[in-house]
């Protein structure tokens, strides 16, 4: 067998030029051991003494693709050149026009040679959907995944996987899959043109599976081996658990129990009687309208249940969805652009899985129902009976309501909640209108701070969870102690407490300007009501009263608009204006230890400056929490190229979604950010310094746990003694550690709180 070597080599070339970093030749190798592994199986099934020529055109084919997989992978991240990749696709479609030709001509035509045609054919069109995808979107994914999912549908429906007659079509509109990919992927079109080529494709190959699934389905009746009725009866009853099941699904994490399964839904039973008395051809229209309805159910459910786990929240429909673009880009920074294309490809997996069972299920239950429709409408009778003596009674079985109707309450529920956003818009207008500061003078603002540089620190997923009621809290608590020690060292106190966070999990956005505008933004739609408008904030009342005001968040890759008129900042540091070139930790781009340096560098140790309030976001502690930077020498840091070495660039998709490991990450990442905190305090030796320290949010429910609180530490650091009695009559305790038992104060509650305590009066208005 040939193809491991020849892979070799051919890897050793494309490694000397145009050069392959580890995670290429890795695809590619697995990509020739797949292949080895199914050829040699292939052979021994059929009991071929060797390949022969028209097999072996095939073999060189699936070397290609092999070089061609490990060229798309390396494009990920580094520049290859478009028409080496086009060049070896090319090759590997000619070949495609011999091997056939060859077979018939030397009488060597076999089941396994057509078979490793058509899955090497297959794969190459799936590697080329992926190259095309940064020039004409995601999208053009579905070309390379139809194979597939055809193969995925012939699980549910065996029907689907029987050979059918050779239709000279379908060939023609294979080879154009592979050459329109190729011209697609060299990006020499313009990429209008190119999306219409690969969307002309896909029209294609949809006409010709199309065609394909009707032939199958006219003749599955002669093809499939006619089952006994217990297996039939078997296959319904799965059918109908499934449905089932889909339906009682509960929408909380911490619902989820095999007791939650065991309400009648009413809809079910509801779908079973119109099966029992629709004719055929209504009833084929209403099982899949119902598998429709049911895949939406699934999908809804699923997001609440992610929801909940991610955001102590169920998903709205409202709003919600404008976080897919920030949900990719969380993917792609932590696990990188392969990662991000595994998460697309995989979450269009599941809705498309889900698709297919939902409408399997309901088409099954139909044709059940309808084939014995005295049996079934006994069963629909019986339980009908039970749903309404249950539902007036309101009897309960393990804590589950025996009268359900799930998937009513669910869409219910979705209207509700967009007609309660829809009111609150007016509410919230409201409260954006009314605000005693907004007309207050710069010299009636914060006069027990003149002087002082002050900044506004959130560290990034710091709640409850890390100092209380967790097994890693000792952890943080221990750090805690000895930081406050180091504090005092330096000459320097602390108060702390608690605020409650509108958000969970994350969304920082709406903790921050929560905080800043004394308002209680806990969704997209309020933060969005805010940035557009002219709320006072923070940040302006600084900046009205002679402070330098500057924003430092080093996750933005770019400029932040929303920062800029929101806040009014004088000056925004971000990953790319701070001189920062080490590597990328994750979802972090730069450690926080650097962040306070570079911050030292550009805004601190400048000479005459005015006194300086700042907003400074720490992220090391961001999820997925790995891998993670350790404290430095001060004089060491420089450019960052000190980092070089330290650590992967991204982490998995496996870590991403949470491991064995996650909580201690965790805890590692928030005792590395108030390190680097209290370091740079000792470093700075600024006696002005005034420090508030917060969490924006708690962590994910993989780390918090369920239903627990939305609580977030505060801390007030201070050099100078006069600034911490201004907050005593507050209730916060010593330390950087709140008390368990302290008072906890609504996050929008603390700007007039912080602005009455430090020598601000409300405006004449």
């Amino acid at each position: 067998m040939t193809v491991l070597p020849a892979v070799a080599a051919l890897l050793l070339v494309l490694t000397l030029s145009p050069g392959l970093h580890e995670q290429a030749v890795l695809v590619g190798a697995a990509v020739a051991v797949a292949t080895w592994l199914l050829v040699s199986h292939g052979v021994r099934r059929d009991g071929l003494a060797r390949l022969g020529p028209a097999n072996a055109v095939t073999l060189t084919r699936a070397v290609l693709t092999a070089g061609i997989a490990a060229l798309v992978v390396q494009s990920w991240g580094t520049a290859v050149p478009r028409t080496l990749v086009v060049a070896l696709a090319a090759v590997a479609l000619a070949t495609d026009l011999v091997d056939g030709r060859l077979a018939r001509r030397t009488d060597g035509v076999s089941r396994f040679g057509a078979s490793f045609d058509m899955e090497t054919d297959a794969f190459l069109i799936l590697v080329l959907s992926v190259y095309a995808v940064p020039v004409v979107g995601a999208w053009v994914l579905l070309i390379g995944l139809a194979r597939y999912l055809l193969m995925l549908a012939g699980a549910a429906w065996p029907w689907l996987t029987a050979p059918t007659p050779p239709r000279r079509w379908a060939k023609f509109v294979a080879a154009v899959q592979g050459v329109v990919l190729a011209v697609v992927g060299a990006d020499v079109l313009p990429r209008t043109l190119s999306g219409a080529l690969a969307l002309v494709a896909l029209a294609l190959l949809a006409e010709s599976f199309g065609h394909q699934v009707l032939a199958l389905w006219v003749r599955r009746r002669e093809r499939e081996v006619t089952r006994s009725r217990v297996v039939r009866r078997a296959v319904d009853a799965v059918a109908l658990l499934l449905v089932w099941v889909a339906l009682m699904v509960p929408r909380r994490p911490d619902h989820l129990s095999w007791g939650a399964l065991l309400g009648i839904p009413l809809e079910l039973l509801v779908f079973v009687a119109l099966a029992v008395v629709l004719p055929r051809r209504w009833g084929r229209v209403l099982a899949i309208a119902g598998g429709g309805l049911l895949t939406v159910t699934v999908i809804l459910t699923g997001l609440d249940l992610g929801f909940y786990e991610a955001f102590d929240r169920p998903f709205d429909p409202l709003t919600d969805p404008d976080y897919l673009g920030s949900a990719l880009d969380l993917v792609n920074r932590s696990a990188g652009h392969l990662g991000q294309v595994l998460a697309v490809g995989g979450a269009l997996l599941v809705v498309a899985g889900a698709l297919a069972l939902s409408v399997w299920a309901a088409l099954r239950l139909r044709r059940a129902a309808h084939g014995a429709p005295r049996l079934w409408s006994r069963g629909v009778v019986a339980l009908a009976v039970v749903w309404v003596v249950a539902g007036i009674g309101g009897s309960q079985l393990s804590g589950t309501t025996l009268a359900a109707a799930p998937a009513s309450s669910l869409v219910h529920s979705q209207v509700d909640q967009i007609q309660a956003e829809l009111r609150d818009r007016a509410v919230f207008r409201h409260a954006l209108a009314h605000d005693p500061y907004a007309d207050t003078p710069g010299s009636r603002l914060l006069r027990g701070l003149r002087g002082k540089d002050v900044l506004l620190v959130f560290v990034e997923s710091y709640g409850r969870v890390a100092v209380d009621g967790s097994w890693f809290a000792p952890m943080v608590d221990q750090t805690l102690a000895a930081a406050t020690g180091q504090l005092a060292t330096a000459g320097f106190q602390a108060r702390s407490g608690w605020l409650r966070s509108p958000t969970f999990g994350g969304i920082s956005w709406l903790a921050h300007s929560t905080l800043q505008t004394g308002l209680w933004i806990d969704s997209q739609q309020r933060y969005d009501q805010v940035a557009n408008g002219t709320r006072f904030n923070l940040t302006q009342a600084f900046r009205r009263a002679g402070w330098r005001t500057v924003s430092d968040i080093p996750s933005d890759d770019g400029p932040w608009e929303q920062g800029k008129r929101l806040y009014g900042f004088a000056k925004m540091y971000n990953s790319h204006n701070v001189g920062y070139t080490g590597p990328r930790f994750s979802y972090a781009r730069i450690p926080d230890q650097y962040t306070f340096r570079a911050f030292t560098r550009n805004e601190l140790d400048r000479p005459g400056r005015r006194p300086l309030m700042a907003e400074i976001d720490l992220v090391s502690s961001h999820t997925p929490w790995t891998p993670l930077p350790r404290l430095m020498p001060w004089s060491s840091l420089g450019n960052g190229s000190v980092y070089d070495g330290m650590a992967p660039a991204h982490t998995s998709i496996l870590q991403l979604l949470g491991g064995a490991d996650q909580q201690r990450n965790y805890a590692h990442s928030i005792q590395y950010s108030l390190e680097s905190l209290v370091s740079f305090v000792q470093h700075s030796h600024d006696k002005k310094l005034v420090m508030v320290v917060l969490g924006d949010h708690q962590p994910n429910s993989n780390v918090s746990g369920v239903g627990v609180s939305h609580d977030v530490p505060i801390s007030l650091v201070a050099h100078d003694p006069a600034v911490l009695r201004q907050i005593s009559g507050w209730g916060w305790t010593p330390g950087l550690r709140p008390s368990n038992d302290g008072a906890v104060l609504p996050m929008n509650d603390f700007r007039d709180r912080f602005l009455s305590a430090f020598g601000s009066n409300p405006g004449p208005g």
